[in-house]
């Protein structure tokens, strides 16, 4: 069973691998995937919108005659992962106690 992803949650595992190193859109996509199933044609919307909200910036560098665009995270997207992480932990705490210990009712 697969449980529907949100853009936000694919924006932070973005941002996320953004973190360790900059990287070219193909093998983003590849690390991103050992998470979520996700196709480049999915990813690139993505990465125009966090570019366009100053998350990440992109340069290029040749590689084997070409150029290979790179992308990089930002100041303000460390931020928001800062922030996702925050929020991500708060969500994974509610959904394991409903599925694992039940509801709390008090």
């Amino acid at each position: 069973m697969a449980f529907q992803i949100g853009s936000a949650l694919l924006d932070a595992c973005v941002l996320a691998v953004l973190d360790k190193e900059d990287t070219y859109g193909y093998m983003l996509t590849q690390n991103v995937k050992d998470i979520i199933d996700i196709s480049e044609s999915t990813l690139y919307p993505v990465l125009r919108r966090l570019q366009k909200d100053n998350a990440l910036t992109t340069y290029d560098q040749p590689y084997q005659g070409r150029n290979r665009r790179y992308y990089r995270i930002t100041g303000e997207g460390k931020q928001k992962l800062d922030t996702y992480r925050i929020e991500w932990k708060d969500y994974k705490t509610k959904v394991d106690r409903i599925l694992f210990g039940g509801m709390n009712n008090g």
